[in-house]
């Protein structure tokens, strides 16, 4: 029996939504994107995640008609039984204040109807901005935000466990929007603590440094392990984003199945793993044996693939 989770896509016209959709989900090049057209009203998409885990996607269009008609006429069918909403900001909004009432608006109607959703925010378009002044930049937006979101919640006194909303900067030009994916994806899995239990187990056995999973169709991380502390904090979204890129620049010669990388340091093996992920092992060895990596990474699929 298939598990559904409704998430909404949703923000200004122009904000960028459907390009990182595209991107995603339905395997676009960044370059691609400038052919994509605005959305009218609302696009859907089924989109099966992880075996039984179906993420049903409201790709909501941004123009104003369409925004007022969203939290006037049809507030109950968009907001209600939403487990996930996506709201993206575009950095470089001549109309930054206006976005956030459109923003708060969207967010006072989401608790009335699925008090326990959660929110990301997604200050996107990151690119735009000089690199010296992104990180400046981004707290400042990150905190308009938060702001307005505080605003939206406290008239319903909604109980919640965590914070109203978490920000992300993200680019279609780099790994942040792998980053940003990633981590909303990863609240969205199943059985993800017990996995990252078991890959623990798969890394002491391997020794390995680390052991991350991809899922197989968008290469966003879903869980990892690590036994040595790494320095990168963007590694994982820097892999997605490498290994999705090389994929679809291979994609009309064959299909990628598995990869080794090594250097005098490291050995890296990205591998075809259950029926919906990659896995990659990363040892320190740079000369580990390939036959036996492999046979440990096909010996642990079996117990991998009940968890799914």
């Amino acid at each position: 029996m298939s598990s559904r989770r409704k998430v909404l896509l949703m923000g200004k016209s122009g904000s960028g939504k459907t390009s990182m959709r595209s991107i995603i989900f339905a395997n676009y090049i960044a370059r691609d994107c400038s052919r994509l057209g605005p959305t009218i009203e609302v696009e859907h998409a089924h989109v099966r995640f992880l075996g039984n885990l179906v993420l049903h996607l409201w790709d909501c269009g941004g123009q104003e008609s369409f925004m007022e008609n969203f939290l006037v006429s049809q507030k109950d069918q968009i907001f209600k039984n939403v487990q996930v909403l996506i709201y993206v900001f575009d950095v470089e909004s001549r109309e930054f204040e206006k976005d956030l009432r459109y923003y708060q608006s969207c967010l006072e109607a989401l608790l009335q109807n699925s008090p326990k959703a959660q929110v990301f925010c997604l200050i996107h378009k990151m690119d735009l901005i000089e690199e010296d002044h992104r990180e400046e930049t981004f707290k400042k937006r990150e905190a308009d935000v938060l702001r307005y979101s505080e605003l939206a919640a406290r008239p319903h006194q909604v109980e919640r466990e965590n914070a109203v909303c978490q920000c992300f900067k993200s680019s279609i030009w780099d790994e942040t929007l792998y980053k940003a994916w990633s981590t909303i994806v990863y609240k969205l899995v199943p059985n993800v603590g017990i996995m990252e239990e078991k890959l623990k187990k798969f890394a002491a056995i391997l020794d390995a440094d680390e052991i991350i999973l991809f899922e197989r169709a968008t290469f966003l991380v879903i869980a990892h392990a690590e036994t040595r502390e790494h320095k990168d904090s963007h590694r994982f979204e820097k892999v997605s984003n490498i290994i999705k890129q090389f994929k679809l620049s291979c994609r009309c010669h064959f299909e990628l199945e598995s990869m080794h990388v090594k250097n005098s340091s490291f050995s890296a093996f990205i591998d075809t793993f259950t029926a919906n992920t990659f896995i990659m092992v990363v040892l320190r060895d740079g000369n580990a044996s390939v036959a036996a990596t492999q046979l440990n990474i096909k010996l642990a699929r079996p117990h991998f693939e009940k968890l799914e």
